[in-house]
C-alpha cells in the first residue's frame, strides 16, 4: 500500500494546491452520514493516511448539507493526527448527484468501494437517475452493464413514459427500445423527405447510420423496421463481413445499407491490396493486408466493441487505440514519404515479387 498511497497522495497535493477554491473547515461542521460505504471506513487505510509525512489533499464536501462526498478516510487521518481543520472544496449540487459524484470518486481513486457497496449504490442511483442508461450507472459504479441491467430489472417499476428513453454515456439521449427509434424515424421521413440524417437521428433518438438505413429500407418500399431474426441463426462472422466477393453491377453494394461510403470504399481499396501480388505474394504484404483487413468494420460493430469495454479498462483501452492511431499515422507519413521521393504507379507484372518498404 505505502508507495503507491504515497504516490496518489502526492498527485492530489500537486493538483489540488493551485486550486483557489480550496477552504479550511472545522471538522466539527462536517457530516459523514450517507457514505456508499456500508462497512465503514478501513482503520488500517486510515492509519496509512495518518503515518503519511505530507499534507493530507482536500476533501470534497457538499456544501448544502456539509456531508463528506469524498475523503472519509483523509478526515479519520486528520482527527488522528489531531488536526481541528481540513482543506476542502465543495461541491454545489443536488443531494442525488452528490451521491453519484460520491461512488464515482471512491471506484476510481483511493480504497475501492466493495462490489456489494457498488450493486446497492447501483439501486440509489437508479432510483435518482431512472434517465440514465444502464452503461453510464455502470461507468459510474465500476460495475458490468448487465449487472446494473439486472438491478433495474429487480427495482420498482417507474413511470412508463419516462422509461423512453435514456442518456448514455456520451450525453446522447437514445431510445430504451430500438424498434420505437425506427418507427419514428420512419414517421419523420415520411412527413419530411428532405431531413438530415443527423435531424433524423436527433429526434429518432437513434444513431445517423440507422436513420441511414431506416431512410434506404422506405425508399425500397420496405418497413423501417428490420425483420426479425429466426430462431438459431447467428450473426454473420467477422471473416464473412470482411470478405466481399466482385458482383456484377447490381446497384448499391450490399454495405451501403449498414455503414457509409467512407466504409464501402475503404473495404473495396483493401479489397483491390488483397489481388495485388506484390502484396499477397509475400510475408510481410500479407501482414500488412491482415491489419488492414482487421481494421475494416462496419461502425456498427466499433459501436458493439466500444460498448464491451469494462468501464474500468476504459482509460487502458483508449490510450492504446490512441497508440494504435499515432502508429498508422507514422506508417502513412512514411509512406506518402516513399511515394514523393519515387514512382507512384501500381507495379507491373514483370516486378511484381517486389514488396515496398514501410
Amino acid at each position: 500500500m505505502g508507495k503507491a498511497l504515497i504516490e496518489r497522495t502526492e498527485m492530489w497535493v500537486r493538483r489540488g494546491s493551485t486550486d483557489d477554491r480550496i477552504v479550511d473547515v472545522d471538522i466539527r461542521a462536517l457530516s459523514a452520514e450517507g457514505s456508499p460505504r456500508n462497512g465503514g471506513e478501513n482503520p488500517d487505510h486510515v492509519a496509512a493516511l495518518a503515518e503519511l509525512d505530507i499534507p493530507l489533499p482536500p476533501i470534497t464536501v457538499h456544501r448544502e448539507s456539509m456531508r463528506v462526498i469524498d475523503g472519509l478516510h483523509r478526515l479519520r487521518a486528520a482527527q488522528l493526527r489531531g488536526h481541528s481543520t481540513i482543506a476542502v472544496t465543495f461541491f454545489d449540487g443536488t443531494e442525488a448527484d452528490a451521491f453519484v459524484l460520491a461512488v464515482e470518486s471512491n471506484v476510481r481513486h483511493g480504497l475501492p468501494l466493495s462490489l456489494p457497496d457498488r450493486k446497492r449504490a447501483a439501486v440509489r442511483i437508479i432510483a435518482t437517475h431512472p434517465q440514465w442508461s444502464d452503461r453510464k450507472i455502470a461507468s459510474v459504479t465500476g460495475i458490468a452493464p448487465g449487472t446494473v441491467a439486472d438491478v433495474r430489472r429487480s427495482a420498482p417499476v417507474g413511470d412508463p413514459a419516462e422509461d423512453f428513453a435514456r442518456i448514455g454515456r456520451d450525453g446522447r439521449v437514445r431510445p430504451v427500445d430500438i424498434a420505437e427509434g425506427r418507427r419514428r424515424a420512419g414517421q419523420l421521413i415520411s412527413e419530411n423527405p428532405n431531413l438530415s440524417l443527423r435531424q433524423i437521428a436527433r429526434a429518432a433518438g437513434i444513431s445517423p447510420e440507422t436513420a441511414r438505413d431506416v431512410r434506404n429500407r422506405l425508399s425500397r418500399g420496405e418497413e423501417p423496421l428490420l425483420p426479425p431474426r429466426p430462431r438459431g441463426v447467428r450473426p454473420r462472422p467477422r471473416e464473412e463481413i470482411l470478405r466481399v466477393v466482385p458482383q456484377p453491377s447490381h446497384g448499391e453494394d450490399r454495405h451501403d445499407a449498414v455503414a457509409g461510403p467512407a466504409f464501402t470504399e475503404g473495404l473495396s481499396a483493401v479489397n483491390r491490396l488483397k489481388a495485388d501480388p506484390a502484396l499477397r505474394l509475400n510475408e510481410t504484404g500479407r501482414q500488412l493486408l491482415r491489419l488492414l483487413s482487421v481494421h475494416m468494420l462496419p461502425p456498427a460493430e466499433w459501436e458493439g466493441i466500444v460498448d464491451t469495454v469494462p468501464p474500468y479498462w476504459s482509460g487502458t483501452v483508449a490510450h492504446l487505440a490512441r497508440e494504435c492511431a499515432h502508429i498508422w499515422e507514422e506508417v502513412a507519413a512514411r509512406v506518402e514519404k516513399n511515394v514523393a521521393q519515387g514512382d507512384d504507379s501500381p507495379p507491373s507484372r514483370a516486378d511484381s515479387s517486389a514488396c515496398p518498404t514501410v
